[in-house]
C-alpha cells in the first residue's frame, strides 16, 4: 500500500532530514515509525502526503505521490500531530466540507458522522465553534474527518498526544478495524508500549537514516522495544 524507496530530504543550509530511507507499508498493516524529536520521522510523513518534496520514491497503492497527487490523496487520509482546523466552522461545517471533497453522499455522511462522533463523545458539540473547542477535541474531530471516506491508508503524526484515556482506546480499536477491512496504517509515536501492543510492524529512524525495522513480535522476542531503540539510538541521539 505504501512503499518508500530511497527517500532524502535536505533542507535549506544543508540538513539533512532524511537519508536514503526505504520501506514498505502491506494492506493490513499498522505500521510504527519511532525515533527521538528530531530524527526525520514528519518530515517523512510530510513528504508522504505532498507537503514536502523529496529525492527518491514514494508510492502509494502503486502510484507515484508525486506524479499522481490528487489520485493518492482520494485514497489517504492524514491527522497531523497539531490539528490546524478551520476555527469559524462549527464542527458540523468541518466536517461536511471534509465529506463533499470526498464526494461522500449525504446519506452516508451522516450515518458516519453520527457513529463516530459518538464513539468519541463530541456529537453534542459538533453545533458549536471549532474555535471553543479543546485541543483533545479538535484533535477527535481531525479523527473523524480522517475516518469519514474510511482511507486505505491511514497517515497519523503522533496521534495519542492530548487524546484522554478513552479516546485513546477507541481510536485504537478504529485503527485495527480499518485494518481488518484491509487498509494500511502508517503512525508515528513516541509511545513505545503503545507501538509494541498496536502494532505489528516497526520501524525506528535516527538521524534522519532507518536504523532497524521488521516484525515487532520477532523485533521484542527476547527484550522490550524500549530496549530495543535504547541500543540502537543511543549513539544517534538527534541534537
Amino acid at each position: 500500500m505504501l512503499v518508500i524507496k530511497n527517500m532524502s530530504k535536505t533542507y535549506q543550509g544543508g540538513k539533512k532530514a532524511v537519508d536514503g530511507l526505504s520501506l514498505m507499508v502491506k494492506p493490513g498493516d499498522i505500521y510504527g515509525f519511532i525515533g527521538h524529536n528530531g530524527a526525520g520521522k514528519t518530515t517523512t510523513i510530510k513528504g508522504i502526503v505532498g507537503i514536502h518534496d523529496f529525492e527518491g520514491e514514494i508510492l502509494v497503492n502503486g502510484m507515484d505521490v508525486r506524479k499522481n497527487s490528487l489520485e493518492c490523496k482520494k485514497i489517504m487520509a492524514y491527522i497531523p500531530d497539531n490539528p490546524d482546523l478551520y476555527e469559524y466552522l462549527t464542527g458540523i461545517q468541518y466536517l461536511n466540507f471534509i465529506a463533499d471533497i470526498y464526494e461522500i453522499s449525504r446519506e452516508l455522511r451522516e450515518e458516519r458522522i453520527k457513529k463516530e462522533a459518538e464513539d468519541l463523545g463530541i456529537y453534542s458539540a459538533l453545533g458549536d465553534l471549532i474555535s471553543t473547542y479543546s485541543h483533545g477535541m479538535k484533535q477527535k474531530l481531525a479523527i473523524i474527518g480522517a475516518l469519514i471516506h474510511e482511507p486505505k491508508l491511514l497517515i497519523l503524526d503522533e496521534p495519542f498526544v492530548g487524546l484522554d484515556p478513552e479516546a485513546s482506546l477507541i481510536l485504537k480499536e478504529k485503527m485495527h478495524g480499518l485494518c481488518e477491512k484491509g487498509s494500511s496504517i502508517f503512525f508515528s509515536t513516541h509511545v513505545l508500549e503503545v507501538a509494541q501492543k498496536l502494532c505489528n510492524r516497526i520501524a525506528v529512524i535516527s538521524k534522519g537514516k532507518l536504523v532497524v525495522e521488521g516484525d515487532t513480535k520477532e523485533l521484542t522476542k527476547a527484550k522490550s522495544l524500549e530496549d530495543v531503540f535504547m541500543e540502537v539510538t543511543h549513539h544517534d541521539k538527534a541534537d
